[in-house]
């Protein structure tokens, strides 16, 4: 239902499209004058852009997604369905929101049973298996019956056995500490085996500033360079592990949020802190720099990036302020650039984010970092493959990742 992310989305159709014709040269020239790919619209068969649907899923619209889907996928199989609902409702500090904000229990809010309108594409298009991610507050105690009520679902309405995990994504190459709930649904009820991945092995352990120190251009705040060169040709052994960075010798979208005087005082003092391995509390910020009156809770409100190990969870609030992501230079003191958001994140340092510097923060919060979905959808090709009797030819080539591929 975002404009934006499916934006997004249609452009990275686009890249992939002149990638796999041979004509990456247009993508790239596009991106180096500093425009957007929407422009390379034309470009693209009509079919690989409406795959994009843009819309809320909701009963009124579910009939017209069908009848979209169904054009589009003609009569070929529909093997797996990948996803997850807004996990708004089911995170500790959304259900905390909603509670204050409505004064309504968070069962009330229309996105608390939206698995079920997942269901419904389950029972329309009969896939082998399912992926569906979400927050670990879908287990927390304040949930503690919402999963045993997905279970029985997914079990009952639309007859699939489920498994679920909590993974870590930075055991799987990405330098941050996320922890996601990853749940695997197979066609028929009994047991079955959960396909989890592989941990990525690495020969040293690597950290933010692998990934945001080595060949980034210094930023002020408030400094945009849409199209800039990286300091070093030579590309850190981390970013082409997982794909960050390519043969192409320019990085987009490196762009800072402008801060106030008062802003930027607040992140020196966290700074100083964190370089005493201390957090700053936000009753230990000066009475003149405080625009909040609170002082007893929520005092968690300004975090530096620790450039030594792995950088805390980035989450869609990323869009209204960077408060919780201070780059950790005491000269320099700034948010995070949307680029380098993106790389903690994993995504390739060629993929482009439609919409402006909010949304692209938006869009990189709210996503599965594309590393941690590559090694899902190589498992799940995997399992694909075994049990298909068509043979692995009839899934995409995931020996080198760029990010998750869609599936038919």
């Amino acid at each position: 239902m975002d404009k934006a992310a499916c934006l997004t989305m249609k452009s990275r159709v686009a890249y992939h499209f002149l990638r796999g014709t041979g004509q990456l040269d247009i993508y790239n020239d596009c991106l180096r004058s500093g425009k957007s790919p929407s422009l390379l619209y034309p470009l693209i068969p009509a079919e690989l852009l409406d795959s994009v649907i843009q819309t809320e899923i909701s009963d009124d619209t579910i009939p017209s997604v069908f009848a979209r889907i169904d054009a589009l996928k003609k009569d070929k199989k529909i093997d797996l369905i990948v996803g997850g609902p807004p996990c708004q409702t089911y995170s500790l500090v959304g259900r905390s929101k909603i509670n204050s904000l409505t004064n309504k229990h968070v069962t009330t809010d229309i996105r608390y049973e939206l698995y079920k309108q997942y269901g419904k594409f389950l029972q329309r298009y009969q896939p082998e298996y399912f992926v569906f991610e979400n927050v670990l507050g879908l287990l927390s105690a304040g949930n503690r019956w919402l999963i045993h009520q997905i279970r029985h679902y997914f079990e009952t309405e639309c007859g699939y056995s489920i498994k679920w995990q909590i993974l870590d994504a930075n055991k799987y190459g990405v330098i941050q500490q996320r922890r996601r709930v990853i749940i695997i649904g197979k066609k028929g009820l009994g047991p079955f085996d959960y396909p989890e991945p592989e941990t990525v092995t690495r020969e040293r352990n690597w950290t933010v500033k692998d990934a945001l120190f080595s060949d980034l251009q210094k930023l002020n705040p408030g400094e945009e360079k849409d199209v800039s060169s990286y300091t070093t040709y030579i590309a850190h052994e981390y970013l082409t592990s997982i794909g960050v960075r390519d043969e192409t010798d320019f990085v987009t979208q490196h762009i800072t949020r402008p801060h106030n005087e008062t802003d930027l005082n607040i992140y020196r003092l966290a700074i100083e802190k964190w370089k005493e391995r201390k957090r700053l509390k936000y009753n230990d910020v000066p009475e003149e720099w405080r625009n909040h009156k609170n002082v007893t809770s929520f005092l968690d409100r300004f975090k530096v990036v620790d450039p030594d190990g792995l950088s805390h969870t980035v989450v869609a609030h990323l869009s209204k302020d960077g408060h919780y992501y201070i780059y950790p230079d005491e000269n320099n003191p700034r948010s995070l650039s949307v680029r380098e958001a993106a790389r903690i994140q994993s995504f390739p340092d060629n993929y482009y984010f439609e919409g402006g510097r909010g949304a692209a923060f938006k869009q990189i919060g709210n996503a599965v970092p594309p590393q941690l979905a590559f090694v899902i959808a190589k498992k799940m090709k995997e399992v694909l493959s075994q049990n298909s009797l068509h043979g692995p030819k009839l899934y995409p080539d995931l020996s080198r990742r760029t990010e998750p591929v869609g599936t038919d």
